[in-house]
């Protein structure tokens, strides 16, 4: 059985970042599955659908409008709408909000869910997202629930908005962090949860080096690698 690190956890988390650095030190690809559901979001936006309207959702899917895939490039990976490379466009305040939105769809979810599970069963892979380890692999070996306090995600969250000249001020962003919160942990289908087996790694007050060094520890321990 390939290599296989389940992460979980919510907005804001640093799971993105801190996955494709944890993969890179291990030599394994890492899936940003949040991206999937974040191109789905643009697709209908795009569209000029509402991201609310499950009916309009799903027709567009069903359609073929919103076809995503994901390659890699020197280890990093690349995500694909219609073809179309939208790595820079998915990661807009917008396009969160439309793919918190989206992944509340069954069949959004089972088209997602099942392209995840075929690319993780071929190669030593991270995942990270918002259903891995209950959903998506629940039989992986390592699984984390990567967290922080609401205050120090939105934070985090602004910063990397400023680099990109994004001035949304921080009270803005706090809210929008909580209210994805409460849509991700309360939708009917697979909310956001940490799994009963996940080990807990809060960085609120870690480094990124120390939470890196904590995922790789855990890694260790299961692998010994």
């Amino acid at each position: 059985m390939p290599l296989t690190i389940a992460i979980d956890g919510p907005v804001g988390a640093g799971k993105s970042t801190i996955s494709d650095e944890v993969a890179r030190r291990l030599g394994i690809l890492h899936l940003d599955t949040g991206a999937m559901y974040r191109a789905v979001g643009l697709a209908t936006l795009k569209a000029g659908i509402d991201p609310r309207n499950e009916e309009a959702v799903c027709d567009l899917c069903e359609k073929g409008g919103a076809q995503v895939d994901v390659r890699y490039e020197n280890g990093a990976q690349m995500t694909l709408l219609n073809g179309e490379d939208v790595s820079g466009q998915i990661r807009t305040q917008e396009a969160g909000s439309a793919a918190s939105s989206v992944s509340r769809y069954v069949p959004v979810r089972k088209m997602l869910v099942k392209r995840q599970q075929e690319m993780a069963a071929h190669q030593p892979m991270l995942l990270d997202g918002r259903d891995i380890c209950t959903v998506v692999l629940p039989h992986a070996k390592v699984k984390i629930f990567l967290t922080a306090s609401a205050e120090a995600r939105a934070q985090r969250r602004m910063e990397q908005l400023r680099e990109k000249g994004d001035m949304t001020p921080f009270e803005e962003v706090l809210r929008e962090v909580n209210a994805r919160d409460l849509q991700d942990t309360t939708r009917a289908l697979d909310p956001l949860r940490k799994a009963d087996d996940a080990h807990l790694v809060d960085s609120s007050n870690l480094t990124f080096e120390e939470t890196i060094q904590a995922i790789l520890n855990l890694v260790e321990e299961s692998y010994g690698k």
